[in-house]
């Protein structure tokens, strides 16, 4: 049996070290490009590479890690841990305070549990089972949960590379924000009106989030991720997109 406990206190404690990091030892050289590209295609900071090391270290001894950066750290059992371990770096790199981290867990390829750190305000979402979760990284201490029950704002990332799309949704006057750190957007999803990610759908920027959401209305294809908790504002995002 998968230790629930035991890895929530890990995640708990990865996060926390990172967090520790980013706040009293970070330098110059952590903001620069390192000669590595990551295993998702992007390249990766200094502070990218320092981040995976904290995760793996907290938690390869319960699976097989597979990074953004590092890609398939090893391929010995049948839990496989995913993890990006900083999500929305290149707002972290500017001082845009959107950034955090995403870890997903899949037994015998089936996901069993997602966690979605919000390094700027040290708040963690994680879902076990069927629970879901909120807590402080740093105090521990579980958080009051509370749900936009009339949301008017959308999350549509990536929209600077979708200008039809952003002209559509401007025609049927739906606003939106552009954050741009995938995992945190998504794992919102119930706060917003619709959460729409557009672009190459990779497993470390969704799939922690996904399973968090997993009883919300979800469309996915080759392009485009929506997820609502309002089935109508996803059939009409679909319409908005399938033209495309």
């Amino acid at each position: 049996m998968f230790d629930y406990n035991s890895f929530t206190n890990a995640v708990i404690n990865a996060n926390k070290e990172l967090y520790g990091y980013i706040n009293t030892h970070m330098t110059q050289a952590d903001l620069e490009e390192s000669s590595l590209i990551g295993y998702g295609g992007d390249k990766t900071l200094n502070i990218d590479i320092i981040a995976e090391n904290i995760f793996i270290k907290y938690l390869s001894s319960f699976g097989d890690i597979y990074s953004e950066e590092a890609g398939n750290v090893s391929n010995n059992s049948n839990i496989k841990i995913i993890i990006d371990p900083l999500d929305g770096s290149h707002n972290f790199a500017s001082g845009l305070e959107y950034y955090g981290t995403s870890v997903a867990v899949k037994q015998d390829d089936e996901y069993i549990a997602g966690y979605v750190c919000n390094l700027c305000t040290a708040v963690l979402i994680y879902r076990e089972n069927e629970d879901i979760n909120k807590i402080n990284i740093l105090t521990e201490q579980f958080l009051s949960s509370y749900e936009n029950s009339n949301p008017n704002i959308s999350i549509f990332e990536r929209a600077y590379a979708y200008p039809k799309v952003t002209q559509k949704l401007k025609e049927n006057s739906i606003k939106y924000r552009s954050p741009g750190a995938a995992a945190l957007s998504l794992v919102n999803a119930r706060n917003y009106k619709f959460v729409l990610f557009a672009g190459k759908l990779r497993e470390f920027d969704i799939a922690a989030s996904l399973y968090i959401n997993k009883d919300l209305e979800v469309f996915k294809n080759d392009e485009f991720l929506i997820i609502s908790k309002n089935y109508s504002n996803l059939v009409l995002i679909k319409e908005i997109i399938k033209v495309f």
